[in-house]
């Protein structure tokens, strides 16, 4: 025993008191550190690049949407079909005319010996390419989500495990990972040239087929380039990933609620519609969000079978019937983005175009993901077990 008067020994630090189980410097701890660090900055290398791509196309963007004066937001550029730029000097001045506008300037003005130069798409506004994208987005994804939660009731709740069953969900899984150029040249050919078309007479130059006893055809002659042919392929091309979130999503649902509702007599029909699909709808609004982001910016699928360069008329302007709106194609941002950043000049006229399309594209895919989100939000509220 010490004595009453032994100064006490100096308390032992941490890693002293943590004895055998304290951290000591190993080949392997200092190769976890560096794996660490190696992940770190490539996540954080990965944020940078995007931050930097959004960020220059919001500052550059903003420019051409919004302007210092009142009403502060640019509606000529929201409102308005896109122009021919025409630039010139004129009695010492630089003056940068829409093409209507340099039409009416010219009739009143002398332009003899005056060089100007004109530059395609560079003034007016985007406002087809914005109706154009949104009709584009709404159509195709209603059609995607009519058939694939169709299909995914189908897989979920009536087929039964078979290797059959198996191979179509194996299928499916593989067609997300189709280039969407492939969608494209299968839309081509399967909706603008041999799509079947209503007649009252057999087509000359396609395959008929008469509708006995009605006396009308079915002709085989495609919908040509159409908001319809856009539709259906964008829909295809998107219908892999709504059915296996949509599979997914009824999966979650317990099968208790399932089987009480068997239990009291219902059918089957009744207790999916009544008991399964309201709990399995947030998930199924979670596979639209993923689908319109997907749809809206495919350039590729479009290009064949609903984009224009240029159309004079909205679609709903200079139709004979109200149906012809489904049989006409449209302008769409992400294929005019693609014509203004590729195939015409770049200068300092077009960067307007360019930024201030691509800004507005990414506004209105946020805008419609963030309704979709707030309804998904709203369900999910609304039905909890």
């Amino acid at each position: 025993m010490p004595a009453a008067d032994t100064p006490l020994p100096p308390p032992a630090s941490a890693s002293a008191s943590a004895g055998v189980f304290a951290r000591r410097p190993t080949p392997a701890r200092r190769t976890e550190q560096v794996a660490f660090w190696f992940f770190r900055a490539v996540t954080y290398t990965v944020l940078a690049c995007g931050f930097f791509v959004f960020a220059t196309i919001f500052w550059r963007g903003s420019e051409a949407v919004f302007q210092a004066q009142f009403p502060f937001v640019n509606f000529d550029f929201l409102t308005q079909a896109p122009e021919t730029l025409h630039v010139f000097q004129h009695e010492g001045a630089e003056r940068r005319l829409g093409d209507a506008e340099f039409r009416v300037f010219r009739e009143n003005n002398d332009l003899q010996g005056v060089r100007v130069e004109s530059y395609v798409y560079s003034a007016g506004g985007i406002f087809p390419n914005i109706v154009g994208t949104l009709l584009l987005v709404v159509g195709s994804m209603s059609i995607a989500l009519l058939l694939g939660v169709a299909a995914a009731i189908y897989l979920s709740e009536y087929s039964s495990h078979s290797r059959f069953i198996e191979t179509i969900r194996l299928s499916i899984l593989n067609l997300a990972g189709v280039p969407s150029i492939v969608f494209g040249l299968f839309g081509f050919g399967l909706f603008v040239l041999f799509a079947p078309v209503f007649g009252e007479v057999a087509a000359p130059n396609a395959p008929s087929l008469r509708l006995w006893p009605l006396d009308l055809y079915l002709n085989f002659t495609g919908w040509n380039v159409s908001l319809l042919a856009g539709w259906f392929t964008l829909a295809f091309m998107v219908l892999p990933v709504v059915i296996t979130a949509s599979e997914e999503s009824l999966r979650s649902v317990p099968k208790g609620f399932r089987e009480g509702s068997l239990a009291l007599g219902a059918t089957k029909w009744q207790s999916i519609r009544t008991n399964v699909l309201p709990y399995a709808m947030p998930g199924i609004l979670t596979s639209s969000i993923l689908g319109i982001a997907r749809v809206a910016g495919e350039t590729a699928p479009i290009m064949f079978t609903a984009a224009y360069v240029v159309r004079d008329k909205l679609p709903w302007q200079g139709l004979d019937h109200w149906y012809d709106i489904f049989f006409q194609g449209v302008m769409a941002l992400p294929y005019h983005i693609y014509v203004v950043s590729s195939k015409i000049p770049q200068n300092e006229y077009t960067e307007r175009v360019q930024y201030g399309a691509a800004f507005v594209f990414l506004f209105l895919v946020a805008l419609v993901a963030l309704a979709s989100v707030l309804l998904r939000n709203k369900l999910r509220s609304s039905y909890r077990w």
